[in-house]
């Protein structure tokens, strides 16, 4: 095609294009359309920190309602995202819980705001359980397996991720 046609705006049909821009509309509406890429993981966000980093992500689970997913380890301020509604824990995930630090005295104790805060993001049972056995009483982490929450505190188990798709063999 010539410069001159470009610019006077001329439409060029490309069949192949087009068949490869449909396929990818498709795929894309089919994954939105089973949430595999609204589904949220605590990926990134196992180390822990401060509550600012978690509390915005666990808005939008909470108000999306889509599924999110508790995965390999999960420390501390992490442990909040079991308070989104959708949450799922995967089997071989393990959680790790500790008092929080008090705002004034710097402490690890057990009735700061923070420890507070964490139980509060926590099942009643969960909740009972740390406090009775002293489990978020320092800075000390208490782990347990995700299996364990899900198995004795009622947390739902995450169902296998879906498998990659293969890849599409080119056509004859």
């Amino acid at each position: 095609m010539s410069p001159a046609a470009v610019r006077k705006g001329t439409v060029v049909k490309c069949k192949p294009i087009h068949a490869i821009l449909s396929a990818l509309l498709a795929l894309t509406a089919a994954s939105l359309a089973d949430g595999a890429l609204a589904e949220g993981t605590s990926k990134g966000y196992g180390a822990g920190g401060r509550f600012a980093r978690y509390y915005p992500v666990i808005a939008k689970y909470n108000k999306s309602g889509d599924r999110f997913r508790i995965v390999g380890l999960c420390r501390s301020a992490c442990t909040l995202f079991l308070s989104i509604k959708n949450v799922c824990i995967e089997r071989n995930a393990f959680l790790s819980f500790h008092a929080g630090p008090d705002a004034k005295t710097k402490k690890w104790v057990r009735n700061s705001s923070s420890t507070r805060a964490m139980l509060a993001a926590y099942k009643p049972e969960l909740r009972k359980f740390l406090l009775d056995g002293h489990h978020v009483d320092s800075a000390k982490y208490f782990t347990m397996k995700g299996a364990t929450l899900i198995d004795d505190f009622g947390y739902r188990e995450c169902p296998p991720p879906k498998p990659p798709l293969p890849p599409k063999r080119p056509s004859a």
